[in-house]
């Protein structure tokens, strides 16, 4: 693991976010766990957190009583056809990002950037909806979010950048108070898998299946690592999404322009039109996050993830060294009731 924190083979990435952190202070909250800080909470992951109940949080849903039309969302047509699907050199071969798969995909529409906290907070409005995180009564944030007086927090054992704060939710992204971070056109985050369920069926669409996620997010350009096509991101010259610049968990550079998330629209779209399909916020799809694998090492990495629902695109917070999935067929799991600083969605509609 090259030094790094992390729970099993399958973390081999990281997230970071919100504004840049005073000099050292990700070294000292990161690794000096035994002054500030509440016990370690038991919920595991690196990438995508998940509460230590997975599916077994039972919350009832909150009352959806509509009394104003979803406004029309920005969508662009994606063609049918044959799609492809994963890669034939996958870089974490334990996530299933292989083999390279031709499946057929009927024509449809697509968000062009995810769905922003101006859009969510209009759902809101209109049908009362309570997310997950408000009624649960916490969240994921990554710690150089919090400011320095901060009080004590739960940090996620394995990955002590993660920590569960009270009153963390979409309008307060960085825990109470920190309602001037929800920008009206960025990525909403901290919304759950139930969460965006409940909004598809608000705005008359659906989560993406793996297959159409993939075959968008490709914009035409067929066997590609990247919505651009070829040519990595890099910490020097290249910058053509929002991701990671510098040393994780340490310090994010910003040389992308981005510490934190990016408004939905930024960066150029892809051949179809779409923003940030990658880096940003993960996407929420609608499958289950499986792997399918007879080796037991493959099989141990993903013990208890039984329920899990599968994400595509990685965030803000991914770096080659340390989370390489911001790649198109790079993909990760986590349980439908988490909610995290940097996981969002987006719709598809029938054409």
């Amino acid at each position: 693991m090259h030094g790094r924190v992390c729970i099993n083979a399958s973390c081999n990435q990281g997230y970071a976010q919100a504004t840049m952190p005073p000099e050292g202070k990700a070294e000292r909250s990161v690794f000096d766990m035994t002054r500030h800080n509440a016990p370690s909470a038991k919920a595991k992951g690196c990438c995508l957190p998940a509460r230590a109940s997975g599916d077994g949080v039972d919350i009832p849903a909150a009352p959806m009583i509509a009394t104003t039309a979803p406004a029309t969302p920005e969508t662009t047509d994606i063609p049918g056809g044959i799609a492809l699907v994963g890669t034939n050199a996958p870089h974490l071969p334990a996530d299933g990002e292989g083999p390279l798969q031709r499946k057929k995909v009927k024509p449809f529409r697509m968000d062009v950037t995810t769905v922003t906290n101006a859009r969510f907070a209009a759902f809101v409005e209109a049908t009362g909806y309570k997310t997950e995180a408000e009624r649960i009564g916490d969240s994921f944030v990554f710690i150089n979010f919090l400011p320095d007086d901060a009080p004590p927090s739960q940090a996620v054992a394995e990955v002590p950048w993660w920590r569960v704060i009270k009153g963390a939710y979409w309008r307060c992204p960085n825990g109470p108070g920190s309602e001037a971070a929800c920008d009206p056109d960025h990525p909403v985050v901290h919304i759950t898998w139930n969460d965006a369920k409940a909004f598809a069926a608000w705005a008359g669409g659906r989560l993406p299946t793996e297959v159409e996620w993939e075959h968008a997010a490709r914009g035409g350009l067929g066997d590609v690592p990247y919505p651009w096509g070829e040519g990595d991101p890099d910490d020097v010259a290249h910058f053509p999404c929002n991701i990671w610049q510098g040393q994780f968990p340490h310090s994010d550079l910003g040389l992308d322009g981005h510490v934190g998330t990016a408004p939905a629209r930024s960066f150029s779209p892809n051949g179809y039109g779409l923003y940030n399909m990658v880096g940003n916020v993960w996407e929420w799809t609608s499958l289950p996050f499986k792997v399918k694998s007879l080796k037991r090492s493959v099989q141990a990495v993903h013990a208890g993830k039984s329920g899990y629902k599968l994400s595509k695109g990685g965030s803000f917070l991914c770096h080659a060294s340390y989370c390489y999935r911001y790649r198109i067929a790079a993909r990760s799991g986590t349980s439908a009731d988490s909610s995290t600083s940097h996981h969002g969605f987006r719709l598809v509609y029938p054409v």
